[in-house]
């Protein structure tokens, strides 16, 4: 009898990937912040979990044999959201806040790193079981 990963890792590895891609984002609103006209964006993380754990996080879909496919590990492009701003438009048309999207940042880089330990405890876990301990 083999070892399923998915069963024993679950939700876990699509939200290393998830939160990799949010960082992704968020790098790039940051990027941006004094590019004038760009607009924030957004991952949103439950609809790109719940595409992750069904299966449709293949990005775009190919129409023709002769096109090149997209990663198969990049998330669905439609969980790529725009941005409210909380703030009015400063005339540029730039929409990104750099604090809030700092502290979005950290708090997702705080999440990865939890998510990291996590899964190491379950590998940790997963092999003391096989060696009989």
């Amino acid at each position: 009898m083999g070892i399923s990963f998915d069963k024993a890792l679950g939700i876990h590895e699509h939200t290393l990937s998830l939160r990799s891609k949010r960082a992704e984002v968020i790098a790039n609103n940051l990027a941006n912040a004094d590019t004038p006209g760009y607009k924030a964006q957004a991952l949103d993380f439950d609809k790109a979990l719940q595409n992750a754990m069904n299966g449709h996080n293949k990005g775009l879909l190919r129409t023709h044999e002769k096109h090149i496919s997209s990663s198969a590990g990049s998330s669905a492009f439609s969980d790529v959201v725009y941005s409210v701003p909380n703030q009015p438009d400063t005339g540029d048309g730039n929409t990104v806040d750099s604090q809030k999207e700092m502290a979005k940042f950290a708090e997702n880089a705080m999440e990865y790193q939890t998510t990291l330990m996590f899964l190491s405890k379950k590998f940790k876990g997963m092999k003391t079981a096989l060696k009989g301990e």
